[in-house]
C-alpha cells in the first residue's frame, strides 16, 4: 500500500507540473546569455522528492515514475494566465479525475494546488 500511495503522490505533482508546462512567460526575445531562456511550462519537470517525471507539450502532460518509467497519470493543461495554468487529467493508479491549478513562479520553478488543496512544487529538469 506504502507503495502505491506514493505512485498516486507522484501522480498528483506529475498533473502540476502539467500545469506549470502551460504556463507561458515573455523573456524579451534578445540576450546575451549562452542558452535561451525556457519559455513557459513546456519541457520535463521533476516533483520534490525526484520520483516523478512531468512532461509537457502542446496542451498535454504525462507524469512517469522515475525509477521504473511506469505511466502514473495523463491529461491536459491550459493557460488561465500569463503565468498560471489549469491541469486536468487521470490518475492511472487510482482510475478517477485530477485536477490542479499552477502558478509559475519562474522559469524553473512549478507551484501547484491540487482540487483537494494539496500543495506541490515542480522543478524543471535540466536538458
Amino acid at each position: 500500500m506504502t507503495t502505491s500511495r506514493k505512485i498516486a503522490s507522484a501522480g498528483v505533482l506529475a498533473l502540476l507540473a502539467a500545469a506549470i508546462a502551460g504556463c507561458s512567460t515573455s523573456g524579451g526575445g534578445s540576450g546575451g546569455g549562452s542558452r535561451p531562456a525556457p519559455s513557459g511550462v513546456e519541457g520535463a519537470w521533476l516533483d520534490a522528492k525526484g520520483t516523478g517525471l512531468s512532461t509537457f507539450a502542446s496542451g498535454a502532460f504525462q507524469t512517469v515514475a522515475t525509477d521504473t518509467g511506469q505511466k502514473l497519470s495523463d491529461g491536459t493543461y491550459i493557460l488561465t494566465g500569463a503565468n498560471s495554468v489549469q491541469i486536468n487529467g487521470t490518475s492511472l493508479i487510482r482510475q478517477s479525475p485530477i485536477s490542479f491549478n499552477c502558478l509559475l513562479i519562474s522559469a524553473n520553478q512549478l507551484n501547484c494546488t491540487s482540487s483537494a488543496g494539496q500543495q506541490f512544487t515542480l522543478t524543471r529538469r535540466s536538458a
